[in-house]
């Protein structure tokens, strides 16, 4: 199969024997692409290592040989956000997601999309907590393995006042003897409020966070992810 002008976001590159790339995109109609950059480090192909940086958008022509396609050229579409601190560990966490979660070769139009916003908001500065939060959600329910966060496992309202944990079977389950005090779980208003896409109050992020990294989780297998150690702890990412 050959792709010719097809768009695509570049989620990861490394080193691939000694004057290659192997990179990783998510393509606009294809979905994951795993791709073979050829002879890209020489001093005349700056401009060709450089559309292949994270977080950029580009238009790549490429066929594919088996599992991966041998790149002919990409031309960048735009250029990736300028980030530093934690948004850099937040770009960083959005790719690691899609390379660990969406299969290579999966047409995913969907995630283009979803990923396109997230890069968006990450350039104009938005809250990186609720960016993330957003996109976790959006990511899941594109995959087909995600909650109306409305509603408990068993169909129920949630109550906004309430303490759930999310369960890979059930969904929000109630927490029935929750001490105030105790990390674990989310309130009914937090959940709500991702549900209507509506910015959580600031109290409620940590919690947030924590139902989210469970449902994640569920998906992983129980392997972890590099940017949840390189943050120590999602949380970490300030909620502002």
């Amino acid at each position: 199969m050959r792709y010719h002008g097809e768009p695509a976001f570049v989620l990861h590159a490394r080193r691939w024997r000694e004057t290659s790339l192997l990179v990783e995109v998510l393509s606009a109609n294809h979905g994951r692409l795993g791709l073979v950059a050829r002879g890209v480090t020489g001093p005349r192909r700056h401009a060709l290592r450089a559309a292949l940086q994270p977080l950029q958008h580009i238009r790549l022509e490429a066929v594919q040989r088996g599992e991966l396609a041998w790149l002919d050229s990409a031309e960048q579409i735009d250029s990736a956000p300028v980030l530093a601190g934690e948004a850099t560990l937040a770009g960083f966490y959005l790719g690691e997601l899609l390379l660990r979660l969406v299969p290579r070769q999966d047409p995913q139009p969907r995630l283009y999309q979803l990923y396109g916003q997230a890069r968006g908001r990450l350039r104009a500065g938005e809250p990186l907590a609720w960016t993330l939060r957003r996109f976790e959600r959006d990511l899941l329910e594109a995959l087909g393995v995600g909650f109306d966060y409305a509603l408990d496992g068993d169909g129920e309202p949630l109550d906004p006042a309430a303490r759930y944990r999310i369960e890979r079977d059930h969904g929000p389950r109630r927490v029935r003897e929750w001490r105030p005090g105790e990390r674990d779980g989310v309130t009914g208003r937090a959940l709500l409020s991702l549900a209507a896409d509506a910015t959580p109050a600031p109290e409620d992020l940590a919690g947030l966070r924590i139902a989210m990294r469970e449902a994640i989780s569920h998906q992983l297998g129980g392997r972890g992810l590099k940017s949840w150690e390189l943050m120590g702890e999602l949380g970490r990412i300030s909620p502002r």
